[in-house]
């Protein structure tokens, strides 16, 4: 077995809660802005998010709904979220985080699945919710604000509850976000307290220092959005500048009146930056690195964004099923194409998907990772735990990596994204890493299509730039010098946009029914 450990030191992991953790950080910003919505400038300080969990956990308490009981939320990225996931958790109960754009049978499943019992619903998504919870275990539906027919969440509001519902750090699961998959129904992945917690420790170089303000338009009920904005920056005293849904100009706009010294990120954003012509009309000269997650960057891409906006571009890694992050670039580190190195606390493996066995270093495997980070298993469903963890402890991610002589990891692609071309296997990652770098291409997704002979054939889904044009023949060209010809794109077809979920990852099983 070749382990790789941590080039950073052991964190200390306490046995608190996550919410007691977040409190320390709100306290040191007392009456300073805690959430600023980017659209309306409404601003929530530290002190009133504090009043808002006190006195909703002392509410729900009085509900009897702690312990043992499961509340969803269901909203887009408002300054009222940080409040209101904390306040329940503070009673004890669990959270489940609800995609607002799901329609209303994935809402229901997800409602089904976790067994929530009162869903908190923001007045956009309303009409939704209201079919959502037909059949459902839910029998209060709660809105974020005032709407008619329904019960604001003031109404919730109770004697501020001044110590936090005991819970067993180790084993409560203090959320249940839902994993997408790339096959069948999205899986409750139940974290606990501890979790969440090891993995603020962990992170916390990240933020190197003051953590400042940053823009949260990565969604909350997110694990990316949920942990490593909501939670870490509000732990370590930041103010996050919430936005519903990401808009280029006004995030842009943000980082220049708020002067923002990082920028967290998915990689269709990390093109934008890196190509469109608005960036140029706003001062970012505050930023001191952009972090990118949720899909793997290319290295062409991260040095042009860096040459551009004149700071760092790196990228780490995680999964919902982490907490999210294993690895990540610590400050003053960093390499093009490289997801990091692995978390403080945190051991890797880069094992042979059909052997088992481990592969020899600087070779490619399926990364396997370990540490107090890694999820307690899946809600209702043994059979997929027991896929993706082994009996020690071992998380299999599912993604194809390396390792190199300096512990750094390049994420080479997914386990069952690999494309099968006359029995060599083609990365779909990797082409598109090049193929974005073609002065014609916008964006692109890279799928394997059924054939015959070779089994599978790689296909490019492109999108141009405003009035250019793209053909087979030049983008076979552009990728001739850099990939073994085996790897070559056979197919090509235009799209107007790539289908990517609210994290940023590439819907290939969507461009699947299209080809």
């Amino acid at each position: 077995m070749h382990i790789y450990k941590s080039p950073l030191p052991d964190v200390a992991i306490s046995d608190r809660t996550i919410t007691d953790v977040v409190l320390d950080g709100l306290r040191m910003l007392g009456d300073k802005p805690a959430l600023i919505d980017a659209l309306d400038g409404h601003t929530l300080s530290g002190n009133q998010v504090i009043d808002t969990i006190q006195r909703l956990a002392g509410g729900l308490t009085a509900r009897g709904l702690g312990p043992g009981h499961t509340i969803a939320i269901l909203a887009p990225n408002v300054p009222e979220y940080a409040g209101i996931f904390h306040g329940i958790a503070y009673a004890g109960a669990t959270v489940t985080t609800i995609n607002p754009s799901y329609t209303e049978d994935e809402i229901r499943y997800q409602l089904n699945d976790s067994r929530a019992e009162m869903l908190i619903a923001h007045p956009a998504v309303l009409d939704t919710a209201r079919k959502a919870i037909a059949g459902t275990c839910v029998t209060d539906l709660i809105a974020i604000g005032t709407a008619e027919g329904t019960t604001p969440l003031s109404a919730l509001m109770g004697t501020p509850q001044t110590d936090h519902t005991p819970v067993d750090t180790a084993t409560h699961i203090v959320v249940l976000p839902y994993s997408s998959g790339t096959t069948g129904l999205p899986k409750g992945v139940m974290l606990t307290h501890r979790n969440l917690v090891a993995n603020v420790a962990q992170a916390t170089d990240v933020l190197d220092g003051d953590a400042g303000a940053t823009l949260a338009f990565l969604p909350f009920f997110h694990i990316y959005g949920l942990e490593v904005l909501m939670n870490l920056y509000l732990a370590k005293g930041g103010t996050l500048v919430t936005l519903p849904r990401f808009d280029l100009e006004v995030a842009l706009r943000m980082i220049q009146t708020h002067r923002m010294k990082r920028f967290f990120v998915a990689p269709p954003v990390v093109l934008a930056l890196a190509k469109h012509p608005m960036v140029d009309q706003f001062d970012l000269s505050s930023l001191t690195g952009v972090f990118s997650g949720a899909a793997p960057l290319g290295a062409d891409l991260t040095q042009v964004a860096a040459a551009r906006l004149g700071c760092a571009v790196v990228q780490g890694y995680g999964m919902t099923e982490m907490s999210p992050i294993s690895h990540f670039t610590p400050p003053g580190g960093g390499r093009p194409g490289a997801s990091g190195v692995t978390a403080p606390s945190t051991l890797s493996r880069i094992v042979d998907p059909e052997t088992g066995q481990d592969a020899a270093p600087g070779e490619v495997g399926e990364l396997w990772v370990k540490g107090p980070q890694v999820m307690v298993g899946y809600l209702n469903n043994a059979k997929a735990t027991q896929a993706t963890l082994t009996p020690d402890g071992w998380l299999k991610t599912g993604d194809i990596a390396r390792i190199d002589a300096d512990g750094y990891m390049f994420v080479v692609d997914r386990v069952k994204e690999l494309i099968k071309y006359k029995g060599f296997q083609v990365p779909p990652a990797e082409l598109e890493a090049i193929i974005v770098t073609h002065p014609a291409v916008a964006d692109v997704a890279v799928i394997g299509v059924p054939d015959d002979e070779a089994g599978e054939l790689p296909m490019a889904w492109v999108v141009t730039k405003p009035g250019a044009i793209v053909t087979l023949a030049e983008v076979q060209a552009h990728l001739a010098p850099h990939i073994a010809h085996y790897k070559q794109i056979r197919r090509l077809a235009l799209i107007d946009a790539i289908p990517k979920s609210a994290s940023g990852k590439i819907l290939r099983r969507l461009l699947r029914g299209k080809a």
